[in-house]
């Protein structure tokens, strides 16, 4: 079964074909729910991810947001389903990493999105520099950022969600990031 998946090209998925959708779906299910059990999380919550994880892949297929594989369909699936779980155990459990303390931000929304209207009283004065400056950086700082500092990316896995295509890269990119940033704070309380 394996083999029908490495033939699938984009070009047969965007035509919408529910038989090929619908083997990717089934070949990849149980092997994902073994693969995420080792993350301790409820079966519940673990079918609910892959089923998050497929739909996110079905939708970066027909909205053109893949052009190419440069993994297997079941790679990209899992790794996509690897990062919601990230997520998933951070919502509960409230880790950050601890280089960065992007918890000063209470939601990835507030994070993200700079046009978000929120009553500046709610929040402390580290919460209101972080957002101010997270979002004068450029997107993809922005991105990276995120990816590393929130939701708890790898390096790796970092390379495989964007367009990097180095360690060093990103490890450097990252580095001039978050330089900017602490700067762009500091000489906001000078």
């Amino acid at each position: 079964m394996q083999r029908v998946q490495e033939n699938i090209t984009i070009e047969d998925l965007k035509q919408g074909s529910d038989l090929l959708f619908k083997k990717i779906y089934e070949e990849n299910r149980d092997k994902f729910i073994n693969f995420a059990r080792k993350y301790n999380l409820p079966q519940e919550d673990i079918i609910d991810v892959y089923q998050d994880a497929y739909i996110i892949f079905y939708n970066n297929v027909m909205q053109g947001k893949i052009e190419k594989f440069t993994s297997s369909i079941s790679t990209y699936l899992f790794s996509i389903g690897k990062y919601l779980i990230y997520d998933k155990l951070k919502k509960n459990n409230k880790t950050i990493n601890p280089d960065f303390d992007l918890s000063l931000i209470r939601k990835k929304e507030e994070l993200v999105d700079s046009d978000l209207d929120l009553n500046e009283e709610e929040l402390t004065t580290e919460q209101i520099l972080l957002k101010k400056h997270f979002v004068s950086l450029g997107k993809k700082c922005q991105e990276l950022l995120s990816l590393f500092y929130y939701r708890g990316y790898t390096i790796k896995e970092i390379i495989e969600a964007s367009e990097y295509k180095s360690e060093n890269v990103v490890k450097s990119a990252k580095s001039r990031c978050l330089k900017t940033l602490k700067e762009r704070i500091n000489n906001s309380n000078e």
